[in-house]
């Protein structure tokens, strides 16, 4: 379960995956990148699975009590340097993770702007397409060629409206 900066429980609505995929995938990525799969980077990886989206590294500690803030800091750094871990700052004091969307599947973000929570949302595929299209035009307008997008929304959560 994911959770708000200060450490409060949020469910999501999205789901990862299986975690053998998932950890098969971390393990060969990391690998690539030179890297081994040890305990404390299966361990973060694990409470991001079961985040079941994005979590600041006080909510990952509180989800793994095992795990040293030192620790967690240089595994989040390597697991996202092997490109399995995203990085979000959404205009927040914290930074939040979450697991690649190669590993994930496409997906954007709700943000609280009262309780700073973050929710992964996935749009239905024609208004995927339909932002898709935009964004394309747009961009060759000016010779940009994206490659990538994601759509960060600011409001309130139900629990702070």
């Amino acid at each position: 379960m994911s959770r708000t900066p200060r450490g409060e429980p949020v469910t999501h609505h999205r789901l990862v995956g299986d975690p053998d995929i998932i950890h098969a995938t971390v393990a060969r990525h990391l690998a690539e990148a030179g890297q081994t799969y040890t305990a404390n980077r299966r361990a973060v990886v694990a409470a991001l699975i079961d985040a079941r989206g994005p979590m600041t590294l006080p909510a990952l500690l509180v989800s793994d009590s095992s795990l040293a803030q030192s620790s967690a800091y240089r595994c989040l750094a390597v697991l996202e340097e092997a490109g399995v871990v995203t990085r979000l700052t959404p205009g927040s004091d914290h930074a939040f993770f979450e697991l690649a969307e190669e590993i994930t599947g496409h997906h954007h973000h709700l943000v609280c702007e009262a309780c700073g929570v973050v929710i992964d949302i996935v749009f239905p595929p024609e208004i995927e397409d339909q932002i898709d299209r935009g964004l394309t035009e747009v961009s060759a307008g000016i010779g940009f060629a994206p490659r990538r997008h994601t759509i960060d929304i600011f409001g309130r959560c139900s629990r702070c409206t």
